[in-house]
Order: C-alpha cells, then sequence, then structure tokens
C-alpha cells in the first residue's frame, strides 16, 4: 500500500484513476456500519434556503425536447431563460397572466 501514488496532490486535486487503483477497492458494503451512515449523511442534499423555481408539467413536442435536451446539463435552465426573454419582448412579464396565441 505504501507504493502507491496518493489520490490526491497536494492542492488536492484528484489524479486519474488507474485499473491497478480499481483493484484496490472495497465494496461499500465492507465499511463498518457507523461509517456507511456517516457516508451516506454527506450525500444528502439539504432543504433550498429559498425556493426560486417552481415545478410545473408542461407538454412540449418530441423534437423541442430533444433539442433542449441535446444542449447537455442546465437545458432546463436554458429554457427557462429562453421563455424569460421570450416574455419580455411580448410585454407579459409580471402581467400575472399571459394571452394565447398559434
Amino acid at each position: 500500500m505504501a507504493n502507491r501514488k496518493p489520490l490526491t496532490d497536494g492542492e488536492g486535486e484528484l489524479r486519474e484513476i488507474t485499473a491497478s487503483d480499481v483493484a484496490h477497492f472495497k465494496p461499500f458494503s465492507t465499511v463498518p456500519e457507523a461509517e456507511q451512515k456517516m457516508l451516506l449523511k454527506l450525500r444528502k442534499r439539504g432543504p433550498q434556503k429559498a425556493p426560486r423555481k417552481v415545478p410545473i408539467s408542461i407538454r412540449l413536442s418530441p423534437d423541442v425536447v430533444e433539442a433542449l435536451r441535446a444542449t447537455g446539463n442546465g437545458w432546463q435552465g436554458r429554457a427557462d431563460e429562453a421563455l424569460r426573454v421570450w416574455l419580455a419582448t411580448r410585454g407579459e412579464r409580471g402581467s400575472g397572466r399571459a394571452t394565447q396565441s398559434r
């Protein structure tokens, strides 16, 4: 074990993990139960301090959803911003209701 390179450098940056590193990994179930509980608590996300977004359900055309998702992580935020810009150009922002158009 002393011959293995540390996984992090002096600045805390993680190096690339090799097959040799993986061979030394042990299953989570072999970790003592007290440590398992402590580690599982670390991965939980706390409550939002102030909810900033409202979860909704909306039906979109499959090609629209595919194109949005194809833009990668953060696609929902980009869709939100696109809708915000669209509303601003129509003078609808903050009016409390949107008009239907086709």
